[in-house]
């Protein structure tokens, strides 16, 4: 009875019938597992999320909105979701996951442009499983990916500092190996071209999108700000910012009288720091329901929306501005 209900098998149209009627007079309900198993499907959607030294991740704004757009997509089409912890040094064994029948589509989050990552993707892709990466892009491959225009996020915040009078804009990015990374540093450097202002590598400071980093910066930008070679700050992110105001007060530098300072995200944080946090919003719960609507389609659906979604893998990002942060000058 269960394998004529799973839809598994080859069964003459009468026999069916039959069979589901006897199922509705007994009460019968299939089972589930035993439905997948039929089917060669794990009903799981895999979600990869990075192993972060000392950072409860689910707590930081980036990756709860990212997966609280996964979750609730995939539990509208009726999947439930395997999250997997992976340390940098553990080897990329995504094809296992697949080939066990633990998953039957992966989102990869935090993903950094490695060799072994490349060559891990490269294989998913050659065998035909279905994976998508949020936020990060591989470039010179045709990785499936759902991002945001950061690129155009930094323009907008090194722009909007450039209009309120600072010249010497500094900037606190994250690790080069994230595309959104690289795409925030040539926002920054276009802004400042398009503004007639120099790029300046001594003005360009490294975190790792952690508070921690942001406050460990803020002695050597508060120098730089006494000795007047900075007079703005773009921070590629807002825990970076939230570290380096916190550092930056330590030091008596005060943002939005000595220095302008605006952050990126737009967290829940930005607006609860004092002064509150100019930020750049990016839709990071549309990024992670896009990449699970992607993945949990159809095929036929998936041909009806292609050119849709193509449009929609690269989001933009807005302006968020709260005055208190930015210094005015007159």
């Amino acid at each position: 009875m269960s394998r004529v209900l799973s839809g598994g098998g080859l069964v003459r149209e009468a026999t069916r019938r039959k069979v589901e009627e006897a199922a509705a007079q007994l009460g019968y309900v299939p089972n589930a597992l035993a439905q997948r198993f039929a089917r060669r499907k794990s009903g799981n959607l895999g979600v990869i999320v990075p192993v972060v030294p000392k950072v409860r991740l689910f707590s930081t704004y980036y990756f709860s909105e990212i997966l609280s757009g996964i979750g609730e997509t995939a539990k509208l089409a009726g999947y439930d979701l395997l999250l997997m912890f992976l340390a940098p040094d553990e080897p990329r064994n995504y094809d296992l996951l697949f080939r066990t029948q633990k998953i039957d589509a992966c989102i990869m989050l935090g993903t950094q442009d490695t060799p072994e990552e490349r060559t891990a993707l490269a294989g998913l892709q050659r065998e035909g499983h279905a994976f998508c990466l949020v936020n990060q892009r591989f470039e010179g491959e045709a990785f499936p990916t759902v991002e945001a225009d950061h690129v155009q996020g930094s323009v907008a915040a090194v722009s909007h500092l450039i209009a309120q009078g600072c010249t010497k804009v500094a900037f606190l990015n994250g690790p080069i190996s994230y595309s959104n990374s690289v795409d925030r540093l040539r926002g920054y450097q276009q802004a400042l071209q398009q503004h007639g202002l120099a790029p300046d590598p001594a003005l360009q400071f490294s975190g790792n999108y952690s508070r921690t980093s942001g406050y460990a910066n803020a002695k050597a930008i508060a120098g730089a700000i006494r000795d007047g070679r900075i007079d703005g700050v773009f921070a590629a992110n807002d825990r970076m910012a939230i570290g380096l105001l916190q550092g930056l007060r330590e030091e008596q530098i005060t943002p939005g009288q000595d220095v302008a300072l605006i952050g990126y995200d737009d967290s829940e944080g930005s607006q609860l720091t004092d002064p509150q946090l100019s930020s750049v919003a990016v839709p990071f719960y549309d990024l992670g329901a896009i990449a699970a609507s992607r993945l949990l389609q159809s095929e036929g659906q998936q041909r009806a929306s292609d050119e849709r979604q193509a449009v929609a893998d690269k989001l933009e990002v807005q302006l968020v501005l709260r005055a208190s942060t930015l210094m005015y000058r007159v």
